[in-house]
C-alpha cells in the first residue's frame, strides 16, 4: 500500500498530495485481522463481485474488488456519508456519471524515464484519460451542491494545450494523423503520389506482357507476377516465386526508381512520425504527476459511483458505526446475496436484531432450512460491507459495531490432506478463536457443537459460549442441540433467538423471534415424509422427558405467539376499518359545514345585491331630483324634501351594506317585530310584503300574488322604498332658450354618463331642439364622457362647446336632428 505511482492501489483510492486533505484510503495498519479465511467462508468477494459489476470500467470495478474491511472508525464514517449522498441522487434519478479510463501504470511508468518515447497506443490512453477527468470534473460540479462531501475529490486538470495536442495528433486507433505536423501530411501526400506512380507504371508492364495479375507486394516492395518461361520477360530483380514456381515475382528495372522514391518517402514520414511521437512525449512529461492524479481520481469516482448505485439497488441506508465493544442494531436486515433479482427480492423476509448491552451472544436453533446460517452469514456481511465503505442492505436507524478481528467457522472444514475429520477442524479454528478473540472480535459459529457425541458437544459448545461471553465479544452461534437453549437463562449475556416456523405446514416463516429458542420438529418432519409411524413412536418414546418437556414448552409459546398475531392482524384490520370510517365522516362532516357556509354567503350575496338594487335606484332618483332642482329654481321646499328623504333612503341603504360586509354579521333577524306594509325578504333571497301578523307569531307574506306563512326569524326586514318620482324636464327661465340644461359637476364619471342619457331621452322625447350639458372643464374626464355618448348617439345631429361668454369648454351643446 506504499505504492502510489501507479494509482491502481487496493480500494482504487485517491491518496491526496495535499497536506491535510481527505484521504479515501484507510490508513496503514487498519485492516480487520485475521479476516480473509472469514470472508472466504461468508462468500464477501461473491458480494464484492455483485457491487464491482455496477462500475463503468475495469479499473473501477477491480478498485471495488480489492476493498478489505478496516478498524478506522473516521475513515468508515466519511465513506458511507459519502456514498449515501451519492445513492440519493441515484433514487432522485440524477446520479453520478463515472468514467471508464485505461490502465496507465507503464505509460506513467516511462515518463518517469528521461528520453522515453511513448507509442501510438500510449498516447492514446492519455488522451482518454485526461478527456474523461473532464467529464468527470464536470459531474463532481454539476453534484457538489447535493454531494458536497465528494467535492474534494476533485483534482487539477492537465493543460488544455496538451489535451488539444493530442486530439489533433492521435487518432481513436492510436494511429498519428496527417494533422499531427506539416512535414508529417506533406511526407504521407509524397507517399500516396510515389506509391499511385509506381502502381500504375507496374499496370502498364503487365498489360505490355499480357498477363492477367494484379500488382503485389514480396519483401515490402512492389513486383508483378510473371510467367518463369515468358521468353520477353523484363529485366528487373526476382523476390519470390510461387509454390508451383511456374510464377515468378518480378519488380522490373524501370519500376526500381519509382519503388525507390517511395522507400525514401516512407522513411520520411517515419522519420516524422517518431519526432511528433518524441515532442508529444516531452510535452506530457511535466504533466505526469497531474496525469496520475487525475486517473487516480477517475478511478475512486468509478469505485464510489458503483457503491452508490448497489446501496439504491438493494434500498441500503447508511448505517451508524460505533468501536466494539458496542451495541448492535440492524434494521430491515437482508442477505446481500439474497438481493440478485427481483423475483428473488419480492420473497426475502427482512429480519430486526438488537443486541443490548449486557447482551453479547445470541444462540440461534431451529430446523433445518429455517434460513438460521443464511442469517448468520448476513449479520457478519452487513458489518464487513460497512467496514469497507460499502453500505449493506439494511434499513434506516441501523448500528454496527466495528470490529479489529473476524473468525467465521462456518461449513464442512474437513481435510483429508491434513489428516482432520468435520469435527477435528472445527476444534482447530476453536483453538485459534479461544486464543485471539476479544472485546472487538466477531465470531460467527455455525452448528456448534455437532460432530460428536450430542452430551459432549453440547458441553464443550456451552463453556466456549461462555468463555465468549465473557470476552465481550460479538458472538453468533447456531445449534441443534437442545441443552444449548437453557444457556440463556443461567448466562445474562447469551440470548436465545430463532427463526419462526410454521408448524401447521412444516414450512419455515425465516421471520426472527428473539428470546424464544427454537423446536427441531424433526420427528415431525420424519411424520410428514411418510416414515413408518411404529418407528416414529418409538423414537418420539426415545426422547428424554427434559427434551419433550422444553418442546411442548416451546409448541405452547409458539401457539401462544400465533394467537396474539393473529389477535394484533385483527386489531390493525379494526384500527384501519375505524379510521377509515372516522375519516369519511370528518369528511361527511366537512362537507356539511362548507354545504352551510355555501348557503350562508349565497344568503348574504342576495341580500347585499338587493340593498345595492335599491341603493341604484335611489341614487337614480337623487340624480334626478338634482336635475330638476338645477333646472327648477321656483320649486321651492317641495324639492328640498324630496332630495332629502331620498339621501336619507340611500345612507340607509349604504349603511346595511356595510353592515353585511361585516363578519359575523346575521342576514335576517331570530325575532323581529313586523308590521303590515313592511317590506321583508326570506331565506331564498326573494322579497315581499308583510300583510298580517299571526297570533301564534308567525307572518304572512304577499310575494307577488301569492301568500305565504314564514317564522320570523326566516325574514329580514327592508329598508321602505322611496317612491320613484319621474321628474319632468323645467324649461329654462332664459326668454328665447327653449333648450334643457342638465349639470353634471360633482359627479363622477359613471353618474354622469347615466344622467346625461336619462336627459337626452327626456329632450327627444319632449321634442326639446338643444340640450346644455354643464360639465366643467376640471380633469376632463367628464367632458369626454359627454362627447363620446354624444358622438355615438345616431339622434344627436351636432354637438359642441359653448360660447366663451355662455361657459366654452366647460358646457357641452348638443343639438337634435329634425
Amino acid at each position: 500500500m506504499t505504492e502510489q505511482a501507479d494509482v491502481e492501489l487496493p480500494h482504487g483510492v485517491l491518496v491526496s498530495s495535499d497536506a491535510g486533505a481527505p484521504s479515501a484510503f484507510p490508513p496503514e495498519g487498519s485492516l480487520v485481522l485475521g479476516s480473509e479465511d472469514a470472508l472466504q467462508a461468508l462468500e464477501f468477494t461473491t458480494v464484492l463481485d455483485r457491487v464491482a459489476a455496477l462500475a463503468a470500467g475495469p479499473l473501477g470495478a477491480e478498485s471495488v474488488r480489492r476493498r478489505r474491511p478496516v478498524t478506522d472508525v473516521p475513515w468508515i464514517q466519511a465513506e458511507l456519508a459519502r456514498v449515501e449522498e451519492l445513492a440519493a441522487l441515484v433514487r432522485r434519478g440524477a446520479p453520478l456519471t463515472a468514467e471508464s479510463v485505461p490502465t496507465l501504470a507503464r505509460v506513467l511508468s516511462m515518463l518517469r524515464l528521461s528520453g522515453s518515447v511513448l507509442d501510438g497506443t500510449e498516447l492514446l490512453a492519455i488522451r482518454r484519460t485526461i478527456t474523461a477527468a473532464r467529464l468527470v470534473v464536470a459531474e463532481l460540479r454539476r453534484v457538489a451542491a447535493d454531494a458536497p462531501g465528494v467535492a474534494w475529490l476533485e483534482r487539477p486538470l492537465p493543460d488544455k494545450v496538451v489535451e488539444r495536442r493530442l486530439e489533433q495528433s492521435i487518432d481513436d486507433e492510436g494511429e498519428l494523423l496527417d494533422s499531427a505536423s506539416a512535414d508529417l501530411a506533406a511526407a504521407r501526400s509524397d507517399i500516396r503520389t510515389a506509391r499511385d506512380r509506381l502502381v500504375q507504371r507496374l499496370e502498364s508492364l503487365l498489360r505490355g506482357i499480357g498477363s492477367d495479375g494484379g500488382v503485389t507486394l514480396r519483401d515490402g516492395r512492389y513486383v508483378i507476377p510473371v510467367p518463369r518461361d515468358l521468353r520477353s520477360r523484363p529485366d528487373g530483380i526476382i523476390h519470390g516465386e510461387s509454390a508451383s514456381g511456374a510464377t515468378l515475382y518480378l519488380e522490373p528495372a524501370a519500376a526500381i526508381p519509382l519503388g525507390n522514391a517511395l522507400r525514401e518517402a516512407e522513411s520520411r514520414a517515419r522519420r516524422e512520425e517518431l519526432r511528433v511521437m518524441r515532442e508529444l512525449t516531452e510535452r506530457l512529461r511535466p504533466e505526469a504527476g497531474a496525469i496520475r492524479e487525475v486517473h487516480a481520481m477517475c478511478i475512486t469516482v468509478d469505485d464510489l459511483a458503483a457503491r452508490a448505485r448497489w446501496a439504491a439497488a438493494v434500498d441500503g441506508h447508511k448505517p451508524g458505526v460505533a468501536t466494539a465493544p458496542a451495541d448492535l442494531k440492524i434494521v430491515n436486515g437482508r442477505h446481500p446475496l439474497l438481493l440478485g433479482d427481483s423475483a428473488v427480492r419480492r420473497t426475502v423476509v427482512p429480519f430486526d436484531l438488537v443486541l443490548a448491552d449486557p447482551e453479547r451472544t445470541i444462540l440461534l436453533s431451529g430446523p433445518n432450512t429455517g434460513g438460521k446460517s443464511v442469517l448468520l452469514k448476513a449479520v457478519g456481511l452487513h458489518l464487513l460491507l460497512a467496514q469497507c465503505g460499502i453500505i449493506p442492505p439494511v434499513g434506516p436507524g441501523s448500528v454496527l459495531p466495528v470490529v479489529t478481528r473476524v473468525f467465521a467457522d462456518i461449513g464442512d472444514r474437513q481435510s483429508i490432506a491434513a489428516n482432520l475429520s468435520t469435527f477435528s477442524a472445527h476444534l482447530t479454528l476453536l483453538r485459534v478463536i479461544l486464543d485471539d478473540a476479544d472485546d472487538g472480535s466477531l465470531v460467527l459459529l455455525d452448528e456448534i457443537g455437532s460432530g460428536t457425541d450430542p452430551a459432549e458437544g453440547a458441553a464443550l459448545a456451552g463453556a466456549t459460549l461462555h468463555a465468549l461471553t465473557r470476552r465481550k465479544s460479538l458472538t453468533l452461534a447456531t445449534t441443534h442441540l437442545g441443552a444449548l437453549k437453557r444457556l440463556a437463562t443461567v448466562s445474562p449475556g447469551i440470548v436465545n433467538a430463532s427463526l419462526q416456523f410454521d408448524a401447521a405446514t412444516l414450512q419455515p416463516t425465516y421471520r426472527l423471534i428473539k428470546g424464544v429458542p427454537g423446536r427441531s420438529y424433526g420427528i415431525a418432519i420424519a411424520r410428514r415424509l411418510g416414515l413408518r409411524e411404529s418407528v416414529l413412536a418409538e423414537a418420539e418414546a426415545a426422547v428424554p422427558d427434559a427434551e419433550r418437556s422444553l418442546d411442548a414448552l416451546l409448541a405452547a409459546v409458539e401457539e401462544r405467539e400465533r394467537d396474539q398475531m393473529q389477535r394484533e392482524i385483527l386489531l390493525a384490520e379494526r384500527i384501519t376499518e375505524s379510521e377509515g370510517l372516522a375519516a369519511a365522516l370528518a369528511s361527511q362532516a366537512e362537507a356539511q359545514t362548507i354545504r352551510e357556509a355555501t348557503l350562508k354567503r349565497r344568503e348574504k350575496d342576495a341580500e347585499r345585491l338587493g340593498r345595492e338594487q335599491a341603493r341604484q335606484y335611489l341614487l337614480e332618483a337623487r340624480e334626478k331630483v338634482e336635475a330638476a332642482i338645477t333646472q327648477a329654481a321656483a320649486a321651492g321646499d317641495g324639492a328640498r324634501d324630496a332630495r332629502r328623504l331620498v339621501e336619507q333612503a340611500a345612507q340607509a341603504e349604504s349603511a346595511a351594506l356595510r353592515e353585511l360586509d361585516r363578519p359575523g354579521v346575521k342576514s335576517g333577524a331570530a325575532a323581529a317585530e313586523f308590521a303590515a306594509g313592511d317590506r321583508v325578504r326570506l331565506d331564498s333571497g326573494t322579497a315581499g310584503e308583510v300583510l298580517e301578523l299571526r297570533p301564534d307569531g308567525k307572518v304572512i307574506v304577499r310575494i307577488g300574488s301569492l301568500k305565504l306563512v314564514a317564522e320570523p326569524a326566516s325574514l329580514t326586514k327592508l329598508a321602505p322604498q322611496a317612491p320613484r318620482k319621474v321628474v319632468e324636464p323645467l324649461r329654462s327661465q332664459e326668454a328665447g332658450d327653449a333648450s334643457f340644461e342638465v349639470d353634471l359637476r360633482g359627479m363622477t364619471g359613471d353618474e354622469a354618463a347615466q344622467v346625461v342619457i336619462a336627459a337626452i331621452d327626456a329632450a327627444i322625447l319632449s321634442e326639446q331642439p338643444y340640450l346644455r350639458v354643464i360639465h366643467g372643464k376640471g380633469t376632463g374626464v367628464i367632458r369626454e364622457r359627454v362627447q363620446e355618448i354624444a358622438r355615438r348617439d345616431r339622434r344627436i345631429k351636432s354637438h359642441g362647446f359653448a360660447p366663451p361668454n355662455q361657459g366654452g369648454a366647460g358646457v357641452t351643446l348638443v343639438e337634435f336632428g329634425a
